[in-house]
């Protein structure tokens, strides 16, 4: 059993040492532990600083391609090096490295697919409180569309089996944490939270300038994956909330019409044949998106297939049954 441990990396020359010192060198049940960095454009001395220290593998960009390009990147190289569980942490030693036992436990006992650690948000002194209400807001809102009950869903330490890998898609480029368990969620596969604990910030945040601009980029993010994988239900409630006010404006004239002053009220007859409208395009287009959205299914099946023949099955080949083979 081989686990990786990948950390992205933009600029932590001064920081990586210390978290990869803080990373585990053995946990029970697992044979082999090697470790990789995604160099994400570093125009510092990263790179050196993790083969000196005498890391297995690095991924090299050489521009900035963002937290969520890089996470693939480091996947895809993971896999390709035979790893059966990807471990994803930080560069600025965030997390507590002798937690990824906790992470990789449930994968080893066959409990799950993918574990995010859950830290302890409300106890986190370098948080704001308005980090903290908008941390669990912002969990509180994956749960929904994912329809999992992971309690941290920013949460970037994780854990993943090599089948579980494979079927990972990022499609936006700004950060993997949400839109992961969306997809994981909907996909029925399984998913698992363990409490972790945290260390003292060594640097602040560079995964966002503004809490407004974090806000604003995870709703993007939450509202793109949940319109991927339930456009009908996305579409509807559009389409459900313009027809329900063109009915709404439209009776209102009808009421005026039949006392006899409809004259007066026509502009309210085209704003409610406007909505209506729209609401029937609303419909219309979430049944073609939901048409598109099984042909996915099908591409990611094919996929996990391709995948899977190109990387190899790893040491999930020796068991007969997978973990997340939904």
């Amino acid at each position: 059993m081989k686990l990786i441990i990948q950390i992205p990396c933009y600029n932590e020359a001064e920081t990586l040492e210390v978290a990869l010192n803080d990373l585990p060198k053995h946990i029970d049940g697992i044979d082999e532990i090697e470790y990789l960095i995604i160099n994400d454009g570093s125009t510092d001395n990263t790179v050196e600083v993790a083969k000196n220290w005498g890391v297995h593998y690095v991924v090299n960009f050489r521009n900035n391609k963002g937290l969520a390009r890089g996470f693939m990147a480091g996947i895809d190289a993971c896999l390709r090096n035979g790893a059966d569980i990807i471990v994803n942490t930080d560069a600025d030693n965030q997390y507590c490295g002798e937690d990824i036992e906790k992470l990789v436990r449930p994968i080893l006992n066959g409990e799950a697919g993918m574990v995010i650690g859950e830290r302890p948000i409300d106890e986190t002194e370098h948080f704001s409180p308005l980090k903290k209400k908008l941390q669990h807001l912002g969990s509180w809102v994956v749960r929904k569309a994912s329809r999992t009950k992971v309690p941290d869903a920013p949460s970037g330490f994780r854990a993943y089996s090599r089948s579980t890998a494979m079927r990972l898609n990022v499609i936006n480029e700004y950060t993997y944490t949400l839109e992961t368990i969306v997809q994981a969620g909907r996909n029925k596969m399984a998913v698992k939270s363990v409490p972790i604990r945290t260390n003292p910030e060594l640097r602040k945040s560079r995964l966002f300038k503004s809490m407004f601009g974090y806000v604003k980029k995870s709703i993007l993010t939450i509202s793109r994956a949940f319109m991927m994988y339930r456009p009908l239900f996305f579409f509807s409630i559009i389409a459900l909330i313009f027809s329900l006010g063109g009915i709404g404006i439209g009776g209102r004239y009808i009421y005026f019409l039949a006392i006899g002053q409809g004259s007066g009220h026509v502009q309210s007859l085209i704003l409610a044949s406007m909505l209506i409208i729209i609401g029937v395009q609303a419909g219309v287009i979430g049944l073609l998106a939901d048409v598109i959205s099984a042909n996915r299914k099908l591409l990611e099946d094919i996929q996990f297939s391709v995948r899977r023949m190109e990387y190899g099955e790893g040491h999930e080949a020796q068991k007969k049954e997978g973990i997340d083979e939904e």
